[in-house]
C-alpha cells in the first residue's frame, strides 16, 4: 500500500553523484527518438499499479469470502517473500541479519497463532529473537569473533517485529467470530486511505508533510486519507460487524495515522539503504514489502480496536 497521497520515494543509490549534490551533464538529444514517457505524479507506472492492485484485491476478496482459513497461507507467503526482500537489501548494505532464523521464525509466528492465539504468537516471537541472537553470535564459528554483532542483531529483532509479529494480528482476526469481516474492515480502510490520499494529494497537494523523509507526501493528501478512512471505517464497522458508528470513526482516525506512519517508516528504511523499492516482484509497486508497509501496523491497531469495542 504505502503511497497514501500518491507519494513515492525514489532514492539515488549510495555513492550516486546526484545524492551528493553533483549535477550530471544532460545527455545529447537523439534525432528521431520517441518522446520520453512522462511518469505520473506518483512517480509510478499508474496503469500497471492499478492492474496489480486490482488483482491483489480480487484475490483477497475471493479468499475471505470462500476460504477464510486460507488467509493464513496468504499472509504466511507474503511475509516470507517480504522477509527475503528486506534481508536481501540489508545484506547488500553489509547488515548481516540472520536470514534463515527470520524466515523460519516468521512462519512460526504466523502459524502458531492458529492453535494457540496470542500466546503462540508471543512465544514464537520470543523464540525467534533468542535463536537470532545465538545464530549471529556463532555464524562464523566458535573461534571467530562476530563483527557488528549488536547492530546486526538489533536490526534482526526489528525485522521480526516489523514483519511477522505485526502481520500475525491480521491472521488472529480471521480466526475470530466474523473473522473475514474483520479483515475486510482492515483492508477496506487501508485501501480508502490510499485512494483518498492519492486523490487529494494529486489535486490539492501543496504543503509538504515530512519532506525530509517523503518529499511528495502532503498535508492535503493526509486530510484526504483521513476523510476517506473515517467514512470507510463507519460503513464497514456498522454494515459488516453491526458495531457502533463511533467505533468506525475511531478505527478510521487511528488507521490513517498508522498507515501513514507505516509508509514513512519504510521510506526512511529505504532512504537509509539508498534504494527506491524493496523488490521488483509487483509492476508499478515494487516488492511485496512495498505493499505491506502501511498494512502491518494497521493490522495490530484494527485487531486491538475491534477486539475492545466491537
Amino acid at each position: 500500500m504505502g503511497r497514501a497521497d500518491g507519494s513515492s520515494d525514489p532514492q539515488p543509490p549510495l555513492g550516486d553523484p546526484a545524492s551528493a549534490g553533483a549535477t550530471p551533464a544532460d545527455p545529447a538529444p537523439t534525432v528521431g527518438a520517441a518522446p520520453e514517457k512522462k511518469p505520473s505524479r506518483a512517480g509510478r507506472d499508474l496503469p500497471a499499479a492499478i492492474a496489480v492492485g486490482g488483482g491483489l484485491g480480487a484475490l483477497v476478496i475471493v479468499i475471505l469470502l470462500f476460504a477464510p482459513t486460507a488467509w493464513l497461507a496468504v499472509v504466511s507467503g507474503a511475509i516470507g517473500i517480504a522477509t527475503w526482500e528486506v534481508t536481501k537489501r540489508l545484506r547488500e548494505a553489509d547488515v548481516l541479519v540472520p536470514r534463515l532464523p527470520l524466515l523460519v521464525g516468521g512462519q512460526a509466528i504466523i502459524w502458531l497463532g492458529w492453535p494457540y492465539g496470542t500466546s503462540g504468537v508471543l512465544g514464537a516471537f520470543a523464540g525467534t529473537v533468542v535463536v537470532t541472537m545465538l545464530w549471529r553470535l556463532f555464524d562464523h564459528g566458535l573461534a571467530a569473533q562476530p563483527r557488528n554483532y549488536l547492530r546486526d542483531t538489533a536490526v534482526a529483532v526489528f525485522v521480526a517485529a516489523w514483519l511477522p509479529l505485526l502481520a500475525s494480528f491480521a491472521t488472529l482476526m480471521v480466526l475470530e467470530d466474523q473473522g473475514a469481516q474483520r479483515v475486510f474492515c482492515l483492508m477496506i480502510v487501508c485501501v480508502s486511505s490510499d485512494i483518498g490520499g492519492y486523490t487529494a494529494g494529486v489535486l490539492f497537494g501543496k504543503h509538504p508533510m515530512v519532506p525530509a523523509i517523503s518529499p511528495k507526501k502532503s498535508w492535503e493528501g493526509f486530510a484526504g486519507s483521513l476523510l476517506a478512512c473515517i467514512v470507510a471505517g463507519v460503513l464497514t464497522v456498522m454494515l459488516m460487524l453491526d458495531g457502533p458508528w463511533w467505533a468506525g470513526v475511531l478505527l478510521g482516525a487511528v488507521l490513517v495515522v498508522t498507515a501513514t506512519a507505516g509508509d514513512l517508516i519504510e521510506s526512511q528504511v529505504k532512504r537509509d539503504l539508498g534504494i527506491k523499492d524493496m523488490g521488483t516482484l509487483l509492476p508499478g509497486h515494487g516488492g511485496i514489502m512495498d505493499r505491506l508497509d502501511s498494512i502491518l501496523p494497521s493490522a495490530f491497531v484494527t485487531w486491538l480496536i475491534l477486539t475492545a469495542f466491537v
